[in-house]
């Protein structure tokens, strides 16, 4: 069985990070199989350069456990130059052992091998590389991800899991 993710973390003002994962059974994300977060209390302090120091324990707290991981796509850069400079998505794509695409809101410098990706109506582009896999492979699956928006609607949900984690159960 092929499992495909799309993760994001998100600081807490504890000093902690939540991560969030949706799973999906197809790269487009258009059947979802589940959602998961997890907190971790301690995170290293932000460091230009070595984002994934700090994002890669939540990401890994995040996906323990889950088997057939084929894909993964986080919010941030693979690499961050066109010479290969590896970013989130290359230290998560040796970390985890599968392809990763970086899908990022915003340009980076130094990433001008970066494939802009305009998606549903919108004007300013995603910003998308890959690790392990083609950038031009890479940026025709995020084109085609489920969701008429801008980002595509799994990256949406994960965003919105880590800012406020799952809903909670009604009260009785």
């Amino acid at each position: 069985m092929f499992v495909f993710v799309a993760a994001d973390v998100h600081y807490l003002p504890s000093g902690s990070a939540r991560a969030a994962a949706v799973v999906a059974a197809d790269p487009a994300f258009s059947r979802l199989a589940g959602e998961r977060t997890a907190v971790v209390a301690d995170v290293a302090p932000y460091q230009p350069g070595q984002f994934y120091l700090r994002e890669l324990p939540p990401l890994r707290a995040v996906l323990d456990g889950l088997s057939g991981l084929s894909l993964l796509v986080v919010d941030g850069y693979a690499d961050l130059d066109p010479d290969g400079r590896p970013g989130l998505g290359a230290r998560a794509r040796d970390e985890f052992g599968v392809p990763v695409i970086g899908v990022a809101k915003t340009p980076f410098r130094t990433a001008t091998h970066a494939i802009a990706v305009l998606r549903g109506t919108s004007a300013r582009p995603l910003y998308v590389t890959a690790a392990g896999m083609p950038r031009a492979d890479a940026a025709s699956l995020v084109r085609q991800m489920a969701g008429r928006h801008r980002l595509p609607d799994a990256l949406r949900r994960a965003d919105t899991l880590a800012r406020h984690g799952p809903p909670r159960p009604p009260r009785r």
